[in-house]
């Protein structure tokens, strides 16, 4: 049986989420999110099983530190590598799509939700929508980020600490703010700095060990 307000969700249309068909709805992602939340710390590995259960796709060794919260969870797909810090939110009314080698700080929100602004059409037939938000490959998202419905954010950029990002980032950009706005592009004077601070620790790394 074809499932109107469903199809309308994910298409980004207007719909009515107490007229999803039961074989549709949200409750399935919510238990399973809610059996990660009651797992030991230490219990990584059922913790990975149960993440990749509760997201449609996931590439090799994601990782949630719970608690995480989703809508349906299905609708969330995440690449190699992906890692999300505790008391991350995913309302995934419609899809999310994130890269590999993505790393979420703690508190991170994404919101596909939204509802009509005119408050007679919100409140009198429920109505809402939802809008795909994309993470591509090598992002990092500081803790209390917000993204918002529709966002797509580029590869390599990293987004500052309490950032609500409202519209699409471009690749290799540092943003911050809210709304958020693109303070640094990202190139070779970065890559070097940090190739050079990490040649410096393994050098000290290795200078502890021979001292022992």
């Amino acid at each position: 049986m074809e499932d109107f307000d469903y199809q309308q969700m994910l298409a980004g249309e207007l719909y009515v989420t107490s007229e999803i068909l039961p074989q549709n709805n949200a409750r399935q992602g919510k238990m399973i999110a809610q059996q990660i939340n009651q797992i030991p710390i230490e219990d990584k590995a059922k913790i990975q099983e149960l993440v990749k259960k509760l997201f449609g796709k996931t590439g090799k060794d994601p990782y949630i530190t719970p608690p995480v919260y989703v809508d349906y969870g299905r609708h969330v797909s995440v690449g190699d590598n992906f890692y999300a810090n505790f008391d991350c939110i995913f309302l995934d009314v419609n899809r999310i799509t994130i890269g590999d080698n993505v790393m979420f700080g703690p508190r991170v929100g994404l919101y596909t939700a939204g509802h009509p602004l005119d408050s007679k059409v919100r409140n009198e037939d429920q109505l809402e929508f939802g809008l795909p938000i994309t993470i591509k490959d090598n992002v990092w998202l500081g803790g209390n980020v917000c993204v918002l419905p529709g966002v797509t954010i580029g590869e390599n950029s990293v987004i500052g600490t309490g950032a609500v990002v409202t519209k699409d980032i471009p690749a290799n950009s540092v943003a911050v703010g809210n709304p958020a706005k693109v303070v640094k592009t990202l190139g070779e004077k970065e890559r070097k700095y940090w190739e050079k601070k990490r040649a410096e620790y393994f050098a000290a790394k290795q200078k502890f060990l021979a001292d022992k």
